[in-house]
């Protein structure tokens, strides 16, 4: 059981749980109008996504339980910044249909071949790609309220970036989506 609970609390999955408890905090700092201390939160979030995944590589700490972590975090990041910018105005409503719904897909991809005995397909470059450039988009786009120069820049930049984010996020679908296909013929055969 020590050997088991070791491999769980690994300093990685720690900065990975500490992430999910940002989510919260990131939320309300938002919904209050607290926008600096949110945008805070999220940089602190953002750079401990990049710092688990070194420190899991060069410890040789790299776990199921982070590879689980690591993108429920990002996940739970996305939608929750996403409903606190469509209630704050910021971002119409189809740019959470856009993101949800290809995580509504991957979840039905993911149930099939768990069914189907196959086990989570590996996380893909083109699907990291999409949510960092959903997490670089957000926080230009809550400073694109602010008035003036660095508003309309912030504006430009975060459209531009939530355009590309949501492209690669569902490139990344289609990706998995044909994996997910091989993986099952390849279990038939």
């Amino acid at each position: 059981m020590s050997s088991r609970r070791s491999e769980l609390m690994t300093l990685p999955n720690l900065i990975s749980a500490a992430r999910l408890l940002l989510v919260p905090v990131f939320a309300v700092l938002l919904l209050q109008g607290h926008d600096l201390w949110g945008l805070v939160v999220l940089a602190v979030a953002a750079a401990s996504d990049w710092v688990d995944g070194k420190i899991a590589r060069a410890l040789d700490q790299v776990s199921r339980l982070g590879e689980l972590l690591d993108p429920a975090a990002d996940r739970l990041f996305i939608l929750v910044t996403l409903v606190v910018l469509v209630i704050r105005d910021v971002v119409p409503w189809w740019v959470v249909g856009a993101v949800v719904g290809r995580d509504l897909l991957l979840t039905v991809v993911l149930a099939v071949l768990m069914v189907r005995g196959v086990g989570p397909l590996p996380v893909h470059f083109l699907g990291k790609a999409g949510t960092f450039a959903l997490l670089y988009a957000f926080p230009l786009l809550l400073l694109a309220q602010w008035p003036g120069t660095v508003g309309a820049a912030a504006g430009l930049v975060g459209w531009a970036f939530a355009w590309w984010g949501i492209g690669l996020y569902w490139s990344a679908a289609g990706v998995y989506v044909r994996q997910a296909a091989g993986a099952l013929r390849g279990r038939a055969a």
